[in-house]
């Protein structure tokens, strides 16, 4: 039996929504990957101008290189390029959703904004930018999501966050108290949509190379890791894959460590 009616024959008629997909070396691009190898479909958002401004960098093509290739794996994908910090951005991507897939049953918020901004240079508009990303959109597209939710169960919403309540982050004040305020909402909306058969974790990938470390950040980082080695996205996509399961529907207002026994102190 060959690999693609394999996964032809596994397909989940499950359809997710994974925001911040830009790079092929992303977490968000891992996380495609592993659900689409369980045969759900995907719908996928990126937003060029951000990692262009990055140190990372992107081609342009990457996205369409990565839609290319989740379709050749045997799942339906759609992608939409789009500024999550519009206010109603969130409208945009699930009314875009539901015309070109259908209704979603996952919902993975890993789009985020960051940038290093201790207290002496850290500013308003620093910190509104870190907001209308990683907690506006990440909020609207959640209830949003849960209200228009209608299956009665199997309903998930993960959040990626950075493990910012293990130990402080110095030099990155406004990343840190948004990401914190993730997992605030995490916790809450849990308890909320629950009665609706939706689950809502939160998945910390700890330092995970995604092609922005220097070689003298991977030495640091080798250091402190039990294993011996640094976090891949791949790592994080499983937990995510998992999370977004039948086998995980029992788990809801986690914040689940992923990051190798990776230690701060």
């Amino acid at each position: 039996m060959t690999a693609h009616k394999q996964l032809f024959e596994k397909k989940s008629n499950k359809i997710a929504v994974i925001t911040g997909a830009s790079r092929t070396q992303g977490i968000g691009a891992a996380i495609c990957r592993a659900l689409a190898q369980d045969g759900v479909d995907i719908f996928f958002t990126y937003w060029s101008k951000y990692d262009q401004s990055m140190p990372w960098g992107i081609d342009l093509d990457e996205p369409r290189l990565l839609q290319g290739e989740l379709r050749h794996r045997g799942v339906r994908c759609e992608c939409l390029e789009v500024d999550l910090s519009a206010p109603d951005a969130y409208l945009t991507v699930l009314d875009e959703v539901n015309r070109k897939l259908g209704d979603p049953s996952i919902l993975v918020n890993n789009a985020c904004f960051s940038t290093n901004d201790g207290y002496s240079v850290l500013d308003s508009t620093s910190l509104d930018n870190h907001y209308a990303i990683n907690v506006r959109a990440t909020t609207m597209l959640s209830v949003e999501f849960a209200r228009r939710f209608s299956k009665g169960s199997g309903g998930r919403i993960i959040n990626l966050t950075s493990g910012q309540a293990k130990g402080p982050m110095p030099g990155e004040i406004a990343y840190a108290a948004t990401k914190g305020a993730v997992e605030a909402l995490t916790l809450t909306l849990s308890a909320e949509v629950a009665p609706i058969g939706i689950t809502v974790n939160a998945v910390n990938p700890g330092p995970t190379d995604t092609g922005w470390m220097s070689e003298e950040i991977k030495q640091y980082l080798l250091k402190k890791s039990p294993f011996g080695r640094i976090g891949l996205p791949e790592d994080a996509a499983r937990l995510v894959a998992f999370l977004a399961s039948e086998e995980a529907a029992w788990i809801t207002g986690q914040v689940i460590h992923s990051e190798g026994g990776y230690m701060r102190s």
